[in-house]
C-alpha cells in the first residue's frame, strides 16, 4: 500500500463506526430485497455494493436519519440499473431462492403473490411490512412523496388479496 492509498486516520474511524451498522443490517436490507426483486443473489450483490457505497461516506451517510433507508435506496438504484441491462440481454423469470430465508420463515404463496406486483409496488410493501416502517420512512428510502407510498399501497393491498385468494382472509 502506498502513502496515497493508505487510509487515513478519519477512514480508520468511519470503518470502525460502520461496522455494527453493517452488522445489523446487512441480512434484513438484503432479505428485503430478496423479496423486492425475487433473486437472492442479486439482493444480496445489491446489498454488498451499497454497504461498500455507504462506508466510503459513512461520515455523511451516518447523519441521515435513515442510513438504513439510504443503502436500502442504493442498492435497489443499483440492482434495477443491473436488471435493465440484463434484460437487454434475455428476459429473467422472477423466482425466489432459499439464501436468506429458512423454509420455516418462507411463505411460498405470499413471495408468489409478490412477484406478480411490480418492483414498485413490491418496494412499498416490503419497506412498510417487512421492516415495518412508516410511511414518511419508506418515502425518504424510496425518494418518493409520502403520497406516492400512500397510492401504491392502496393499488397493491388488493392486488395481493386477490393473488393470494382465501389465503388472505
Amino acid at each position: 500500500m502506498t502513502p496515497a492509498t493508505a487510509p487515513t486516520g478519519a477512514q480508520n474511524r468511519d470503518v470502525q463506526l460502520f461496522e455494527p451498522f453493517y452488522a445489523d443490517h446487512r441480512e434484513p436490507i438484503a432479505r428485503a430485497l430478496t423479496l423486492v426483486l425475487g433473486d437472492a443473489q442479486l439482493a444480496a450483490d445489491a446489498t454488498d455494493e451499497a454497504m461498500t457505497r455507504a462506508v466510503g461516506k459513512w461520515s455523511t451517510v451516518s447523519s441521515y436519519d435513515n442510513p438504513q433507508g439510504w443503502v436500502y435506496r442504493v442498492a435497489l438504484n443499483w440492482a434495477r440499473s443491473w436488471l435493465r441491462r440484463r434484460r437487454s440481454e434475455r428476459d429473467r423469470p422472477v423466482s425466489f431462492g432459499p439464501d436468506h430465508a429458512s423454509p420455516v420463515e418462507r411463505n411460498i404463496a405470499l413471495e408468489d403473490a409478490l412477484a406478480k406486483l411490480s418492483i414498485e409496488h413490491r418496494s412499498v410493501v416490503v419497506l412498510r411490512f417487512y421492516f415495518d416502517w412508516t410511511v414518511d420512512q419508506t418515502a425518504e428510502a424510496l425518494a418518493i412523496a409520502p403520497g406516492t407510498v400512500k397510492s401504491r399501497l392502496a393499488r397493491a393491498l388488493p392486488l395481493l388479496r386477490s393473488y393470494l385468494g382465501e389465503d388472505a382472509r
